[in-house]
């Protein structure tokens, strides 16, 4: 290597999202993609001679993409598919619709970015106690789902995990769901991405924290993980910024000569057009120098270690992250009800 160049290799970047780790590798992977009311699902089987490259447990991955789950409108679209892809994993796992489950939702309740679990466990419809009681027939339309927030290890001082398996092993559901935030490499996808797999997770991932796995190798039972990235780092913000503003000078040289463009402010998201041209590496040296002959992984590498010596790679949330929550949590809360019950419109225990 010249003494000139930077050893970028050592930085690795992790990502909970199963797209932007195939976005890094030159592997022909199969993905399935469909969209449905400007809602993306992309569907991927991650086999095990991927692991490595991906840094992903082999498994299903399923990842619905969405722009604003604030609009009443959309957040049902988004609950409705989010809950027709899990009714749909369910099959594939060969989990029948009178199996019982046990909901989890990890993280801490007490910090906001982190309280997408215990938020959704809120609103879980729960049975298993009716099932237990004598006299009260139940539904066929329903079936046995309990749920629980073991919190964090900082808090409670238990593994995560110890404390899973435990309550496995006394209540015996046939299958798990464990909810928990992520941690995404792009601004783009924060609060905008709901990933599921049925390759488990590692609690605390999101914010570096990492645990042990919960999975169906280490609990004995299925478990499907579902997830959405709910902070971002500073490395993240500034490296996509970086590549936002070459996007931005590209679209103003392609503008610039259309009268339009002279009279109008554009409020519009106009970085997503995917018609944008991307710069020549000579014309991104012109407006950044050095960091215009350096591709976006290697920026990204680049801040990550100029931030991460000083301390300064902050975890960050959108200012609205309380309204955001609430309302994620709904969306899922809402779509797995209505996947692990056949009928929940009239709700009876009679």
């Amino acid at each position: 290597m010249n003494n000139n160049e930077i050893d970028m290799s050592k930085y690795d970047l992790r990502t909970d999202l199963v797209l932007e780790s195939i976005d890094d590798i030159d592997e022909d992977i199969n993905v399935d993609t469909e969209t449905i009311n400007d809602i993306k699902i992309t569907r991927v089987n991650v086999k095990k001679q991927y692991e490595e490259k991906l840094n992903k447990k082999k498994g299903r991955y399923i990842t619905i993409e969405f722009d604003d789950i604030t609009d009443t409108q959309n957040n049902t679209n988004v609950s409705d598919i989010f809950s027709k892809e899990l009714k749909r994993l369910l099959n594939d796992l060969k989990i029948k619709d009178d199996d019982s489950c046990l909901v989890i939702g990890l993280g801490n309740e007490k910090s906001t970015a982190d309280s997408l679990g215990p938020n959704t466990i809120d609103n879980i419809i729960v049975t298993r106690y009716l099932f237990m009681e004598e006299g009260i027939h139940i539904d066929n339309n329903y079936r046995c789902v309990s749920a629980f927030n073991p919190s964090v290890t900082g808090v409670t001082g238990i593994e995560t995990s110890t404390l899973i398996k435990s309550i496995v092993n006394e209540i015996k559901p046939s299958f798990l769901l464990v909810i928990d935030a992520l941690a995404a490499k792009s601004i783009e996808r924060v609060n905008k991405t709901i990933q599921m797999t049925d390759s488990g997770i590692h609690p605390g991932s999101g914010v570096g924290n990492s645990r042990k796995e919960i999975s169906k190798s280490t609990i004995g039972i299925p478990v499907i993980a579902i997830g959405i990235p709910t902070i971002v780092d500073a490395v993240t913000i500034v490296s996509d910024t970086i590549k936002f503003m070459m996007k931005h000078f590209s679209y103003i040289k392609e503008t610039m000569n259309e009268p339009k463009q002279k009279l109008i402010v554009k409020k519009e998201n106009y970085l997503k057009d995917k018609k944008i041209k991307e710069l020549e590496t000579i014309e991104k040296q012109k407006y950044i120098g050095f960091l215009g002959t350096l591709s976006d992984d290697e920026i990204r590498n680049l801040v990550y270690e100029v931030l991460s010596p000083i301390n300064y790679n902050l975890m960050v949330t959108p200012k609205e992250v309380d309204f955001v929550i609430h309302k994620l949590s709904l969306v899922l809360s809402r779509g797995i009800n209505y996947a692990l019950h056949k009928n929940i419109e009239n709700f009876s225990t009679n």
